[in-house]
């Protein structure tokens, strides 16, 4: 276990994260060129002479970028906070207590996840449209907590299997209910795979695409990835500006992700070891 890595473990993994990363570097390239240098020879090139922020001013001065973002924040912030809410009490319930068929429960919980989303998208819509929710914040939260939230549970009864039982025996004994054992003992333990499922959450419902171009079609409602989707030039497709678009949405999410990454591989790596 004390090995030391060779040059060649190093080799493989610069290699590795080289074409990891890739799709986004080219992406950033592409973002800061000027638009004729985004066709022709000079398209495959990864560097640019003229480097220009113009796509960037673009983006938000010829479209309601701005508006696009704040949905998509509301919608997946929401979406979050809602899917922990709920995915922490019945993870809690199914991993700590016992009643008959919570076996068949997160079963039928994780089974929800297998279904394709283009088969659930019409009786979704027909649901939302009969209850006049479409063009709406809820519109999108509602499918999206259906999509985070049997993952979530998942996750988290994991990781609440991971506590000892003692803690929960002496709080108990102590005189303390079992909502005050969830809230005073239990949760605070639970820190890494709440904010792993938080992230987790919040990715799944940023990104969505199908439903958000289904469900809300307004320009008001409209989601980061299906305004981005829609963006039209006079004559061409403005690549350059969904370049800079695609970077805008993807560095809070790589930021969110390094600052957390401690926490989140803490929780995703919960109960791989039996101790």
């Amino acid at each position: 276990m004390k090995k030391k890595t060779g040059w060649l473990f190093y080799t493989l993994l610069i290699a590795f994260v080289f074409v990891v990363m890739f799709p986004f570097l080219w992406m950033l390239a592409s973002s800061i060129k000027p638009a004729t240098e985004l066709f022709g020879d000079k398209a495959f090139t990864p560097f640019t002479a003229h480097p220009t922020f113009e796509n960037y001013v673009s983006v938000f001065k010829n479209y309601p970028f701005g508006h696009y973002l704040w949905n998509s924040f509301v919608v997946a912030s929401i979406t979050t906070i809602y899917t922990v809410f709920v995915a922490s009490f019945a993870a809690y319930a199914i991993a700590r207590l016992d009643f008959k068929g919570k076996t068949f429960i997160l079963g039928l919980v994780l089974s929800v996840t297998m279904f394709p989303q283009i088969a659930t998208i019409s009786p979704m819509y027909i649901f939302l449209k009969n209850l006049n929710l479409t063009n709406s914040y809820l519109g999108l939260i509602i499918p999206y907590t259906t999509i985070t939230l049997p993952l979530s549970i998942w996750i988290l009864v994991t990781f609440f299997r991971k506590i000892p039982f003692d803690l929960e025996e002496a709080a108990k004994i102590d005189g303390a209910s079992t909502m005050q054992t969830y809230w005073k003992v239990i949760l605070p333990l639970a820190g890494p795979g709440i904010f792993t499922t938080a992230i987790l959450a919040f990715i799944a419902a940023w990104n969505e695409f199908l439903f958000a171009l289904t469900i809300n079609t307004q320009d008001n409602y409209k989601t980061v990835p299906v305004g981005i989707a829609m963006f039209q030039g006079q004559f061409t497709i403005p690549w350059g500006e969904i370049a800079a678009a695609t970077v805008i949405v993807t560095v809070p999410l790589v930021v969110l992700v390094l600052i957390f990454q401690r926490r989140i591989v803490s929780g995703l790596t919960s109960g791989s070891v039996k101790e």
